[in-house]
């Protein structure tokens, strides 16, 4: 167990307002069913935490991208629970997936081939998605593969459909032209299917309007509190907070560098504190000179270039009595937002969440978080009274 003590930073995620978020999306989708995406790690969060608390929330369809994820994750859901590969299967790999009891998203002629002849091989009907691309030209079945299977209806031999899914390219721009170009042609590709529930939103295409909710949505990023609609107020919670250990602080005079390079000097006699953070956790190179960070309600600049284990923060304007080794400042978390700290970076959310490291003491917190304080810890706490905060 990683704890606090020993690391450099803290990495706090909300668990109750994953599921929170969650709510509001299942809301905002009317009578669809939301589904869970919680590849790449639950977006870096950990999919073995946020998984387990969205069925408690009584989510029952979550999606993965790989056949590796599915097989991790799906010990960790009741039976009731669907576990979907979004990347298909590799050839090959079939008899394990549903040995595994997955669920393949079928995105090309031979994908639907190979789920088909084990399912006729083993006389019964198999589980599966059909991918349609609409637009995006990246997963799903061409114009010219869909022509096939409509012209070759036994190719879908032995398979149960459950959803008919394709996915926008612009959702988060609703002025978009496009939106409106891949919604019809969605819409065309399920008339020439057999008749099967339908499914094109992720995160911010519920945000769209219910023409394009149809029967499942797919959220992903919007329930880890990235902002679902570009340009807009971010109606999701929070659901990170990122705090960096001070490990050193040195007084440096005007004229004097930071740095590799230099690549800031101190204009006047300057206190900078070192912070155990770095690219090798995840806070991206590009935030040199660029990121701000929170300590005691003081908004503060990273100065200089971020090192691989550290970064380095103009604190000159702090009390000096208030900064000792071991205190704690916000990277992420209260006024500084996933989408923030991105806009700094020149690059989204998702990269800012899918990039934080392993080299955090991480707490997953439900809805007691506010119990959980840190200023010169000594330890983290495993696990409140009510056994409502985990520790991994």
């Amino acid at each position: 167990m990683r704890t606090l003590i020993n690391a450099g930073a803290l990495l706090e995620v909300r668990l109750d307002a994953i599921v929170a978020n969650w709510q509001l999306l299942q809301h905002r989708a009317g009578r669809a069913r939301c589904a869970a995406v919680v590849k790449a790690d639950a977006y870096g969060l950990g999919a073995a935490q946020v998984a387990p608390a969205l069925y408690a929330a009584v989510c029952r369809s979550f999606f993965v991208a790989h056949l590796d994820e599915a097989i991790a994750l799906r010990p960790l859901l009741a039976d009731d629970a669907a576990v979907q590969v979004l990347h298909g299967l590799p050839p090959g790999a079939e008899l394990e997936a549903l040995v595994h009891g997955l669920v393949p998203v079928l995105n090309s002629l031979p994908q639907i081939d190979a789920w088909s002849r084990l399912a006729t091989g083993l006389g019964r009907c198999l589980p599966a998605l059909l991918q349609v691309d609409t637009g995006m030209a990246r997963l799903g079945l061409d114009a010219g593969e869909l022509e096939r299977v409509v012209a070759e209806p036994m190719r879908l031999q032995g398979l149960s459909v459950q959803a008919v899914m394709s996915h926008l390219v612009s959702a988060e721009h609703p002025s978009d032209p496009l939106n409106a170009v891949q919604l019809q042609r969605f819409r065309n590709a399920l008339k020439r299917l057999p008749a099967a529930p339908a499914s094109l939103a992720s995160s911010s295409g519920i945000f769209l309007g219910q023409d394009y909710h149809f029967d499942l949505v797919r959220p992903g990023a919007a329930m880890y509190g990235v902002a679902p609609v570009a340009g807009q107020p971010n109606p999701m919670q929070p659901v990170v907070r990122l705090r960096s250990k001070l490990i050193q602080l040195r007084r440096i005079d005007p004229g004097c560098g930071v740095g590799y390079g230099h690549a800031w000097t101190a204009r006047r006699p300057s206190r900078i504190a070192t912070l155990a953070t770095g690219y090798a956790d995840g806070w991206l190179r590009s935030l040199g000179n660029r990121a701000r960070v929170h300590f005691e309600g003081w908004t503060l600049p990273l100065v200089g270039k971020v090192s691989m284990d550290t970064i380095t923060v103009d604190v000159t304007d702090v009390p000096e009595s208030l900064l000792c080794e071991g205190v704690l400042f916000d990277l992420i978390g209260g006024d500084l937002s996933v989408d923030e700290v991105a806009a700094a970076a020149g690059t989204i959310g998702y990269e800012i969440l899918t990039s934080l490291g392993r080299r955090y003491a991480r707490l997953h917190v439900h809805e007691d978080a506010a119990r959980v304080r840190a200023t010169c810890p000594r330890e983290v706490p495993a696990r409140s009274a009510e056994g409502r905060i985990v520790v991994g």
